[in-house]
């Protein structure tokens, strides 16, 4: 069976290259379900050949056709604030790409899309798509908006213009591949082709990114790629079942503290109480001895006057 370059490393060292924009442009157009092309890859931190292959997050900055932008990134391991640094990323990208003076309307929209190995949180789904949109409170159409264009007024939906989002799960798709975005899937998470495929992009992926077409330089680097990859994630495995021992262990301790503390509480409280019932009996017998009447000791005591005769 052929193997193929994992698409973050693909991403990293080779989706670059004019040759290659393909690959990229056959995921978009499956995602986005219109044809996608790429005119160029912008500058990014994430994808510049770094020398440390141990760096868990690679992410690609594109201009399509039209002159939007699409940031692709793949994140290997969890992040606990990723929907803000997505957020950040997006405005960033809106920024740098209006010059100082320019109108708004050079503002280009932006797609950004995550493909990420990691537990993001609670959801059945592998595939996540959000936006914004003005929607009436009351009425609830969709708002649309004026906009000048070649000096001409035309009316655009603020879906036209805001940012889109979009989550790709991949540990979570356990599916058998039917569909082309199932195809690709299966391989973002297998890295597994159909023998035949005609999805876009995965056809350039079968033609390019073969383990075999590397040279002995780039398949160590990719190999040291798969074991960082591997001993990093064992490496938070481990430290996660360490965490739930530990707090197991300290949950136990602590349970084990609490009940001797609440056990020694209630049983001062109940020799307390247990002390004052037996005083109470003692008081009540000295006094009927000394011939005091029922009624009498009954409010000395508080003791009911059926208590007092079962003495």
């Amino acid at each position: 069976m052929d193997k193929y370059i994992r698409f973050d490393w693909a991403a990293k060292r080779m989706l670059r290259d004019k040759a290659n924009f393909g690959v990229l442009e056959g995921l978009m157009t499956v995602l986005l379900e219109e044809d996608v092309k790429i005119v160029e890859i912008l500058e990014s931190e994430g994808n510049q050949n770094a020398e440390d292959d141990k760096f868990n997050r690679v992410d690609i900055k594109a201009r399509n056709s039209k002159g939007e932008i699409i940031l692709v990134e793949i994140q290997q391991t969890r992040e606990l604030y990723y929907l803000q640094r997505i957020l950040y990323g997006v405005a960033k990208a809106i920024t740098e790409h209006i010059k100082l003076g320019e109108r708004y309307n050079e503002v280009k929209k932006v797609y950004s899309i995550n493909i990420v190995y990691f537990d993001l949180g609670k959801g059945a789904d592998y595939l996540y798509h959000g936006q914004n949109q003005l929607i009436g409170v009351h009425t609830k159409d969709q708002l649309q908006i004026n906009m000048r264009d070649k000096d001409t007024i035309k009316m655009v939906a603020p879906k036209d213009i805001f940012p889109e989002y979009y989550i790709i799960r991949v540990n979570e798709f356990n599916k058998v591949a039917r569909t082309p975005l199932e195809e690709w899937l299966e391989y973002l998470k297998s890295g597994e082709i159909k023998e035949g495929t005609t999805t876009p992009g995965l056809r350039e992926v079968r033609e390019k990114l073969q383990y075999l077409h590397m040279n002995d330089a780039e398949r160590r680097a990719y190999d040291r790629h798969i074991d960082n990859i591997m001993v990093q994630n064992d490496i938070l495995e481990t430290k996660m079942l360490e965490g739930m021992e530990r707090g197991l262990e300290q949950g136990i301790k602590q349970g084990i503290e609490q009940g001797i503390e609440q056990g020694i509480e209630q049983g001062i409280e109940q020799g307390i109480e247990q002390g004052i019932e037996q005083g109470k009996t003692e008081v009540a017998k000295k006094l009927l001895a000394m011939g005091v009447d029922i009624s009498t000791v009954c409010q000395a005591t508080g003791m009911t006057e059926e208590e007092i005769n079962n003495l």
